[in-house]
């Protein structure tokens, strides 16, 4: 039977079953499968066109970036098609003028920071993934990453949006001035939706002028209580640190066997930064509060080369404890003040079920990635998503969120009724069922059927 989605041409549709499923998952690991087909848009014009046979033949659609989703988003449900935006990846207008660039969301997050970049302009948001996420994928999960704690999330940059709604609808949505409030806040709607409500085709960001030099330094802590409490009073320091970050000892042992660097072998690291115009004394006053606050040892970074391998050693965190066998990351957030009543909680279940459980993420506003490594038996599967229904379940009795930059996905999406009270889900399943009454965008993600 020929699919409808044959009329937009060989370049457009792919219905080979094994090339469609290397499309059809995303980091996370989470079943997928078997899709109908793999759609590879370059413009616009080509998403509207591909929804518009969607919406009338009630085929579901997934929109997939570049599958470095660490929550299930992008793991379409069988039957369905992916929508790959992997060829979109213009940078459609730089302004150094207005600072505001317009990119296509296929563009991968470390390009798009060059890019500007090269024009003396700057654009914060870093997750992780940098290196091979895309911004698209970035504003669909509204992405956070290693300078949060003092330029904020992805969604805090966006200024406008293009996107394709579930009938093949274009609309724009935002402003480029630096100050609007016409209408709804439509963009900060589509923001962290996460594909559920419509297919982002074109993102205007807000840029700043760059920064001053990095600097870089390195505290090691005898308990990962010890170094929560320096994360407490740095944060009442008041200190403008662009990144606090942690790393626990499992991390670090994982991050030393496969980077080499020499790490200590410490029950924590922290992780700071500063790119004020007074950047090394900032550090400095920082590495003083971490002393003050139990450190076993404290380094600055000597040059510029050393704070980037320092900051590659946070970024090879997750692929580290890879290393180590199966795994699942779990992404929670809590205020920073319960960061260490956190750390307890991630420690007892690891002991109570017996796992490996590595803990990194940033500290300096509460969001933090263990990851539960397990032998991959059924029976310690059965012990990991114990640990981890056990530890977003403390995050939330610590007042914090079940999810803090990863998004909901199909992962967490049972637990979305446990966070947000009624009156919440019922604005969110009327906003779904009007952007996309037949349920075909990302079916399955975010909120339960």
């Amino acid at each position: 039977m020929t699919s409808p989605f044959a009329v937009l041409g060989d370049d457009l549709w792919v219905d080979d079953p094994d090339v469609a499923a290397s499309y059809a998952g995303d980091r996370s690991g989470h079943d997928s499968g078997p899709v109908a087909g793999l759609l590879l848009p370059r413009t616009t014009a080509d998403v509207a066109a591909a929804l518009r046979i969607a919406h009338e033949h009630r085929v579901p659609v997934v929109t997939r970036g570049a599958g470095s989703g660490l929550s299930g988003a992008a793991a379409a449900p069988a039957g369905s098609v992916v929508l790959s935006t992997h060829r979109m990846t213009a940078v459609l207008e730089l302004d150094a003028a207005e600072r505001l660039v317009v990119v296509q969301p296929g563009l991968v997050t470390a390009d798009l920071r060059a890019a500007v970049a090269a024009a003396g302009l700057f654009y914060p948001p870093d997750p992780g993934s940098v290196a091979f996420s895309t911004i698209g994928g970035n504003v669909a999960t509204d992405a956070g990453g290693m300078c949060c704690l003092k330029y904020g999330v992805t969604g805090d940059f966006v200024l406008a949006l293009e996107v394709v709604l579930a009938d093949g609808t274009v609309a724009r949505t935002g402003r480029r001035t630096a100050k609007g409030v016409a209408g709804y806040d439509l963009s900060s709607l589509l923001v962290g939706s996460e594909g559920t409500l419509g297919v982002i085709t074109e993102i205007t960001l807000r840029l700043l002028p760059a920064p001053a030099a990095a600097r870089t330094a390195v505290a090691t802590f005898a308990s990962l209580e010890s170094a929560g409490t320096a994360v407490a009073a740095l944060v009442g320091a008041g200190l403008p640190l662009s990144m606090l970050e942690i790393m626990d000892r499992t991390t670090l042992r994982a991050v030393d066997a496969l980077t080499r660097m020499g790490l200590d072998d410490v029950a924590a690291m922290l992780l700071l930064q500063a790119d004020d115009a007074d950047a090394p004394a900032t550090v400095a006053a920082a590495g003083e509060v971490c002393a003050a606050a139990g450190a076993l040892d404290v380094a600055l970074a000597e040059d510029d080369a050393e704070s980037a391998a320092l900051l590659e050693a946070r970024r090879q965190a997750l692929p580290a404890l890879e290393r180590l066998g199966h795994w699942l990351l779990d992404d929670v957030c809590v205020p920073r003040a319960r960061i260490v009543p956190l750390l307890q909680r991630i420690e007892a279940v690891a002991a109570q079920e017996g796992l490996t459980i590595g803990v990194f993420g940033h500290a300096g506003d509460g969001n933090m990635h263990p990851t539960i490594v397990h032998d991959g038996s059924e029976a310690a599967r059965a012990a990991v998503r114990r640990a981890f229904d056990a530890i977003t379940a403390a995050a939330l009795e610590l007042g914090g969120t079940i999810t803090g930059e990863h998004g909901v996905g199909r992962l967490k999406r049972g637990w979305l009724t446990r966070e947000l009270d009624p009156g919440a889900l019922a604005m969110s399943r009327a906003v779904k069922a009007a952007l996309d009454p037949r349920g075909l965008l990302n079916p399955g993600s975010v909120l339960d059927p």
